[in-house]
């Protein structure tokens, strides 16, 4: 695939978003320091977004679970051996906040992935605009909408898994936490496991308060080795949740077939 990346563009420390009326996602999005989670995302596989949405942002999205106009199917995970808990994969049109957080979610971490590949010898370049990553999936017949949202209650979890819907992939994705640990459940721990090669397993549990967002490689990253980099395959999972119930909004880039 020859396409052109962006380069890779810088932030500022994320302040606490600012009170009002919703903000576009570009702005919540240049808070961050950017170099500073590309870091992150190359050396552990995993970067926190504090506060990316209001506790009325989440609490809005968790809202729209039964409303089931805005999903195009409901899975419950025990029947596919998927751990147990359920989820809705959102249909087209997305919500708004989730479908103006999507490609500006995408346009960060774009550059990010470019550079992941060339690391690793892959000669796949990923589009700078999102618009044209979806055209492409669409184009090989990955045409369904994977957002999601997530929902768990006592006694679930998610096992290790990937999200890989075809055989297109974009390597990163994001989750964001819609509930407050603590308060809302206790348990379910966003967990991260890498396996590389003749070693023992990573595992990475990371903390998460509501509204903060991870975001994560769906795959595969690069590890620097005595001779160059290398690929790690990692896969992604939530612990059993203990009481209380937890809501997760999954930000997949790729569209499934």
């Amino acid at each position: 695939m020859s396409l052109v990346a962006n380069n890779r563009t810088g932030g500022k420390p994320a302040p606490a978003p600012q009170a009002g009326g919703p903000q576009p996602a570009g702005t919540r999005l240049a808070r961050y320091d950017w170099a500073g989670l590309a870091a992150e995302l190359s050396g552990f596989g995993c970067a926190i977004l504090e506060k990316l949405l209001t506790p009325e942002e989440c609490n809005g999205i968790a809202a729209l679970y039964p409303r089931e106009e805005h999903f195009r199917s409901h899975i419950h995970m025990a029947r596919h051996g998927f751990g147990k808990g359920e989820y809705r994969y959102f249909s087209y049109p997305l919500p708004k906040l989730i479908g103006d957080l999507r490609p500006a979610l995408y346009a960060r971490l774009a550059p990010i992935a470019n550079e992941w590949n060339m690391r690793m010898g892959d000669g796949t370049r990923y589009p700078a605009g999102h618009a044209d990553f979806l055209k492409l999936c669409h184009d090989a017949g990955q045409s369904r909408p994977t957002p999601l949202l997530l929902q768990y209650g006592a006694g679930d979890y998610n096992c290790l898994h990937q999200d890989l819907y075809g055989d297109l992939a974009f390597p990163l994705q994001v989750a964001i936490l819609l509930s407050e640990p603590g308060a809302d459940f206790t348990g379910g721990e966003f967990v991260l496991t890498e396996q590389r090669p003749r070693m023992q397993s990573r595992a990475e549990v990371v903390p998460l308060r509501q509204g903060d967002a991870v975001a994560f490689a769906v795959h595969n990253r690069p590890v620097r080795g005595a001779k160059g980099h290398y690929r790690v395959n990692l896969r992604h999972g939530v612990s059993r949740v203990r009481s209380g119930r937890r809501h997760t909004l999954g930000i997949i880039f790729h569209d499934a077939k």
